[in-house]
């Protein structure tokens, strides 16, 4: 098994790099900010300095930037400290976010409330109902059919991520080609534009229940490699302990995807670089993979923003990224193995 020499010293070496390309991110855009600039106006709430910007500078940083720049960290931490939860649940490296149809019942729930004419607060309000409104469901379905329980709730994910997805489409097929259906498609292929802070205080307080447990559990984690007879003689229920990790990963993705939208291979991809850089300890791991997940998202909607006139959509890019990336991991992995 592959063992980091230095994992501490790369999440240190991680969390330098969030911190910036944080700050680096407000001078990004079609306004342009100095860095000097944005450090002066950050500092500004707290210090009283001489003001050398002009008013739309503190605009663009306080109104426009700051808001879109904390929902990319949030939504970027969130979707990968919940790929981590699920890959650690199941076992499986190709878990994802959306394993369990919480990405699939998003998408649905805010079509559905662009549909019927609701405002922006409750397509938002819509997708995060209706994404824990799907897992609920591939619960239950999962604990009342016979068999192995993780296997149950991988086959209950993909039938009903399959319901909500063929919902979705019957949605955009009556949806006004010249309103409605523009707005589901544009929503479905995920942005971070027009974010405010409501947006993010709502996605803050509903990540914080889903990341905070999953933070404190993090070093139980690792018993879920072993048979529930070895982690109960440790003194841990792993029924109990994988219920509470699927609970709160499953809260994430729900209020990721809820101000996000379609926002994939993030939840997939970081957690495995994450491995090559602190290895498979969940204890090192989670936190390296929200740092790094923030970071990611936060360098992509940068991306957007600059790579074109017109702004590209947050789930193009991750694809173009994600995808190559997670083939390079790939091959990589199995060269070891081979070597091995």
């Amino acid at each position: 098994m592959y063992t980091p020499r230095h994992p501490r010293r790369s999440i240190l070496i991680t969390a330098s790099a969030l911190l910036t390309l944080f700050l680096l991110s407000f001078a990004l855009g079609r306004y342009g900010v100095p860095p000097v600039q944005v450090v002066k106006i950050l500092l500004s709430r707290v210090f009283p300095l001489t003001q050398t910007w002009t008013d739309n500078m503190a605009i663009a940083v306080w109104n426009i930037r700051l808001p879109r720049i904390l929902l990319a960290c949030l939504v970027g931490c969130a979707l990968s400290a919940a790929g981590t939860g699920y890959q650690t649940v199941f076992q499986n490296p190709m878990a994802a976010p959306d394993i369990l149809g919480a990405s699939s019942g998003a998408c649905f729930g805010a079509a559905l409330a662009i549909l019927t004419g609701q405002p922006a607060v409750m397509v938002t309000v819509f997708a995060f109902l209706s994404s824990l409104f799907s897992v609920v469901l591939v619960y239950l379905v999962g604990r009342h059919t016979r068999g192995g329980r993780v296997v149950n709730l991988l086959l209950a994910g993909i039938m009903v991520g399959s319901l909500f997805s063929a919902g979705t489409s019957y949605i955009k097929l009556v949806a006004d080609p010249s309103n409605q259906l523009p707005q589901i498609t544009y929503w479905l292929m995920g942005s971070l534009s027009g974010t405010r802070m409501h947006t993010v205080t709502f996605a803050a307080v509903c990540m914080a229940v889903g990341l905070l447990p999953l933070f404190l559990l993090r070093w139980r984690m690792n018993l879920l490699t072993l048979s529930a007879d070895e982690a109960r003689a440790m003194g841990v229920h792993s029924d109990r302990l994988r219920l509470a990790v699927i609970l709160s990963a499953t809260v994430l993705t729900a209020s990721a995807v809820s101000v996000s939208g379609m926002i994939g291979w993030v939840g997939l991809v970081i957690p495995h670089i994450c491995r090559l850089l602190v290895g498979q300890d969940t204890q090192r791991l989670l936190p390296c993979s929200m740092l790094l997940g923030a970071s990611f998202l936060m360098l992509v909607d940068d991306l957007a923003r600059c790579l074109a006139a017109s702004e590209i959509p947050l789930g193009i890019l991750t694809a173009f990224v994600g995808a190559p990336l997670f083939l390079y991991l790939i091959v990589k992995g199995g060269r070891r193995h081979d070597a091995d």
